[in-house]
């Protein structure tokens, strides 16, 4: 029940608004100045303070200071703009003129309580993430991990440009987002753009607007992706797939501070510290022409690299059980456990999808399960060998490669792409690359 305290100096009004609000359900008490409702009571334990602006010796917006974050709610006979202003620039919650209307007293009380509880709860949501995950939510113990960690907290208060590296579904942008929370642009909004999947006709246009009639179909006036993150961050994930028009006005981005719609030859500054990501080896799309260099260096101020899931030892299981209790919740089913050979299945899987794969895996299992556990059927991937510590490290390519050779006659194009992470249309697309299509009859 929420405790509200009244302060106001005519007792017929005091009275009235008190019993309006415990047939509400609401805990009242009383006082008639600021001096007696400090002196009779402990303000920060009530959940909201109502108090009238013209009051004996004090006016009642000086109780807010002394409610220590308490939501106050003022209220008076002498309405205007300008006291109302002054009310809310002293850090009144809301502003009500008397004589108030009964159903508009409650709706504004039950308003302000309610944010007040949002508040409250997402806080205490912060604190727990705070503790159990000090970095955004990110599970991770390994050495390679507590590295990512490290090089986050370090780099988050600047305003330096930042690489992230990892194969796909390591959870680039997990990182980004760590990155922009824990910096002084937390306030403001982070873009995510991801380069592959905007056409490369079109990507210039998105990202740094256009003016009406620049070109075909430009029947208004867009405001690109650059702008909207500014005072914030945009994150660019698969910078790689970058076209080099676009990859030039980027840099002028970092450089200059500024952008210039397509069709315009009016410059505009922008603000903005810019995140990217690729799965791709960078140095050797320079070398090969594909990047330019001196982009590549400006966005390499601080390389951040994400191991992929096969290499986090101890960590798997430790995230598995993190996904899956996030599963259930999302799912709306009861808390589950893995069973000892779900466990001992997943530390033997070479997860080439890695953590996103791991995670689609198990919210399919959440939700084929009828008990309370999580086993390797309803995981329903096969325990193919992991390769050798001592062995080269293969590629994201070449582990893709032999995922889809090895398993694509005995699954369905959906269940492969389910299996990696990603969608059919992104599979097709890296078979074409890669040279391995799927003949018609396992279509």
């Amino acid at each position: 029940m929420s405790r509200i305290l009244i302060v106001e100096d005519e007792p017929v009004i005091r009275t009235a608004l008190r019993r309006l609000l415990e047939r509400h359900g609401y805990q009242v008490a009383e006082a008639g100045t600021v001096a007696e409702a400090q002196a009779d009571h402990d303000l920060p334990a009530f959940d909201l303070v109502i108090a009238d602006l013209r009051l004996p010796g004090a006016p009642g917006t000086d109780i807010i200071a002394r409610c220590e974050g308490v939501p106050v709610l003022i209220m008076t006979s002498f309405g205007s703009i300008q006291s109302a202003v002054d009310s809310m620039k002293m850090g009144a919650a809301d502003y009500i003129t008397k004589p108030f209307d009964h159903d508009e007293m409650v709706l504004v009380v039950g308003r302000i309580l309610s944010q007040r509880r949002l508040l409250r709860q997402a806080q205490a949501l912060k604190s727990d993430i705070a503790r159990d995950y000090p970095v955004s939510g990110m599970v991770g113990h390994c050495a390679a991990m507590q590295e990512v960690f490290a090089r986050i907290r370090k780099v988050a208060p600047t305003d330096a440009a930042v690489l992230i590296l990892g194969e796909s579904g390591t959870g680039k942008e997990l990182v980004a987002r760590a990155v922009h929370e824990l910096s002084a642009r937390h306030d403001a909004p982070i873009i995510a753009v991801n380069c592959a999947a905007i056409p490369e006709n079109l990507i210039e246009s998105e990202l740094f607007g256009h003016e009406k009639g620049a070109f075909t179909g430009a029947v208004a006036a867009h405001r690109g992706l650059v702008e909207a993150a500014d005072g914030g961050t945009l994150f660019l994930d698969e910078i790689g797939e970058l076209p080099a028009a676009a990859q030039a006005r980027l840099l002028r981005v970092l450089q200059e501070g500024e952008i210039r719609r397509v069709g315009s030859a009016h410059v505009r500054r922008v603000n903005i510290r810019l995140i990217a990501a690729t799965h791709r080896n960078l140095q050797q799309r320079v070398a090969e022409g594909l990047f330019r260099s001196d982009l590549y260096f400006r966005l390499r101020v601080m390389e951040i690299e994400l191991p992929p899931l096969r290499e986090r030892g101890e960590d798997l299981e430790e995230l598995a059980q993190f996904l899956l209790t996030k599963a259930c919740r999302r799912l709306n089913r009861p808390l589950m456990a893995l069973a000892p050979e779900a466990v001992a299945l997943i530390r033997d899987y070479a997860w080439p999808g890695n953590v996103r794969e791991l995670e689609n895996a198990l919210e399919r299992a959440v939700i084929l399960s009828d008990g309370g556990q999580i086993t390797p059927e309803l995981l329903a991937i096969e325990n193919s060998p992991r390769p050798a510590l001592s062995e080269e490290p293969l590629s994201l390519e070449e582990y893709f490669r032999r995922f889809v050779l090895e398993h694509q006659d005995a699954l369905t194009e959906t269940e492969l792409a389910r299996r990696l992470g990603m969608s059919r249309k992104t599979l097709w697309e890296r078979r074409q690359r890669l040279g391995i299509p799927r003949t018609k009859e396992h279509t």
